[in-house]
């Protein structure tokens, strides 16, 4: 028998009014988001002037685009360089993706940033790319929006998952500011950082990217990023076939570039030179790839947009494949600083402007959009942001279901194949593991009722400062109020007949919760079959014969 009298403390979710606090940082947050979005591009296109044309300026320029011959192969090692004396002397944590060390932040430091990183990522990544670093700038406004949201936490009286909410949403108003996509910044803050789904996190986080879009209007524009001609909603089974060849290419294209990041990391591993001299020499490799298809340079957002108009040439498009894809792994195992989106979506619309000469035709740049997707999904084991991303990079609405079927094949085959994601295996090579499942806890789904022991007159444990539990609070809460007070059996108290002693639950109870989920998964039985079907009169016949 339920009893209502306790149900009542019981809700859906278990937020409180210390989300509307976390909020109104979360919107300044998206206000700081945006500022610090725009001073990193800006610093971006002021190296690369100065790397590549000598001049002072923050206008966006190429570094395709360069009169340097030979010695633009000098650049990159240049910039390689300085960022290796800004890790050595400066902060360690500058070096990598972006994403991987905020994942870091999040589980293993507690939430909290140290102040200079702030100021060294953004710097060391404008240098890293401008001076012809084949990154994005996503990775590094991730992690230093992320920091300041960090470091603003620490400044309240804030638990560690508070501060984790407000670097997420700091993470995640830098990428709406950056890509003017807040949905999909939501969505990576959810896949990927947060390592939950609760209104606590996800309503700053949400009001973060949003307060960030509207901010970006007034000094980027409103977007999208990649205006493109939209296409058929309409693509019929031969296309929907043809999407998931294009996300099984992806998946295969995503675990060979995971493999090359990482075998280049091995290698640098084994140099007998110390890991500040490593971008130095990777941006020798990425200058000579650069002197031999100048596109390998820099972010690339110019290549970006012309893969999606279709209006790319076949040797570009292989130049993208082999020089980009080969410099960027280089450089990325090297442990400079530089993000991974911008590059996933350059590779994967070159692979799209290949399959674009042998599937169906749907219109100029629909094949490059499915398969970028379908490589951001794969690659970062992300597949409803890397959808949302797409459609909001473009505002191609229409899209959604190739989109969708290239994407989730892709995402199956990496999950299926390897073990880890391109980020995630940076982690575990710092001897720490993650999971990216998220369930509900099946301890709050099994109550004290279901797995109490009778009472045992000779062996009760005290009522006491341990407190007790009643029959129809969930485990979980049970598991807290064990963990709080050092018990491990409590005494069970039926409120609704005059407090009176009903059980006894102790540790091992709980592991029985745990009994539920696990049988859950490896309990096979069939709860149907075809005679069930049948009428009872061919029911009776059957067992008859």
């Amino acid at each position: 028998m339920h009893h209502p009298v306790t149900f009542t403390r019981l809700g859906d979710f278990t937020a409180t009014r210390r989300v509307l606090l976390l909020s109104a940082i979360a919107v300044a947050l998206g206000v700081v988001g945006t500022v610090l979005a725009v001073v990193l591009l800006d610093l971006i296109a002021l190296c690369t002037n100065l790397f590549f044309y000598h001049w002072f300026s923050t206008a966006t320029t190429s570094p395709a685009l360069h009169q340097l011959g030979a010695w633009v192969i000098v650049v990159p090692a240049l910039g390689g360089l300085l960022v290796g004396l800004m890790a050595r002397f400066g902060s360690e944590r500058i070096r990598g993706h972006g994403i991987p060390e905020a994942i870091e932040a999040i589980l293993i430091r507690g939430s909290r940033v140290e102040p200079r990183l702030a100021l060294l990522k953004p710097l060391s990544a404008a240098i890293a790319i401008g001076s012809g670093g084949p990154f994005g700038a996503e990775g590094p406004i991730v992690m230093t929006a992320g920091a300041c949201g960090s470091l603003v936490a620490q400044f309240f009286h804030l638990s560690s998952a508070e501060r984790k909410t407000l670097l997420v949403s700091g993470a995640a108003a830098g990428m709406s500011a950056v890509f003017a996509t807040p949905l999909a910044a939501v969505l990576l803050a959810v896949e990927l950082l947060l390592f939950e789904w609760k209104p606590r996190s996800l309503v700053p986080a949400a009001l973060a990217a949003t307060t960030a879009a509207a901010a970006r209007r007034l000094v980027l524009g409103a977007g999208p990023v990649f205006p493109v001609s939209h296409h058929s909603a309409v693509v019929g089974l031969a296309g929907l076939g043809a999407c998931v060849i294009a996300g099984l290419a992806a998946g295969c294209l995503s675990m060979l570039l995971t493999r090359a990041v990482y075998a280049s990391e091995d290698a640098f591993e084994r140099l007998p030179l110390h890991w500040m001299w490593w971008p130095a020499i990777a941006g020798l490799a990425v200058g000579f790839g650069g002197w031999l298809f100048p596109r390998a340079l820099g972010v690339g957002y110019d290549t970006i947009g012309a893969l999606l108009q279709g209006g790319l040439p076949l040797d570009s498009i292989v130049g993208v494949l082999l020089v980009k894809s080969s410099v960027w792994a280089i450089a990325l195992g090297s442990g400079t600083s530089g993000g991974v989106l911008a590059p996933l979506l350059m590779i994967g619309g070159a692979l799209g402007g290949l399959e674009e000469l042998v599937f169906p035709g749907f219109g100029a740049g629909f094949w490059p959009l499915v398969s970028m997707a379908a490589m951001l999904g794969g690659t970062m084991r992300t597949p409803l942001t890397a959808v949302v991303f797409a459609l909001e990079l473009t505002h191609d609405f229409d899209m959604l279901l190739p989109l969708l079927a290239a994407v989730t094949v892709a995402y199956a085959l990496t999950v299926l194949t390897v073990r880890r994601s391109i980020l995630t295996e940076k982690i575990a090579r710092r001897g720490y593991h993650l999971t990216r499942e998220y369930s509900i806890d099946p301890l709050e789904i099994v109550f004290v009722r279901e797995v109490m022991r009778p009472p045992d007159p000779h062996d009760l444990p005290p009522v006491g400062a341990s407190g007790h539990a009643y029959p129809d609070e969930p485990l979980r809460a049970i598991a807290y109020r064990m963990a709080h007070s050092g018990a491990i059996r409590l005494p069970v108290i039926d409120p609704t007949a005059g407090h009176v002693l009903v059980g006894v639950i102790s540790l091992g109870d709980l592991l029985r919760g745990r009994k539920h989920a696990l049988d859950a998964e490896q309990r096979r039985e069939r709860v149907f079959s075809l005679r069930m079907a049948l009428p009872a009169w061919a029911r009776d016949r059957s067992v008859g014969s």
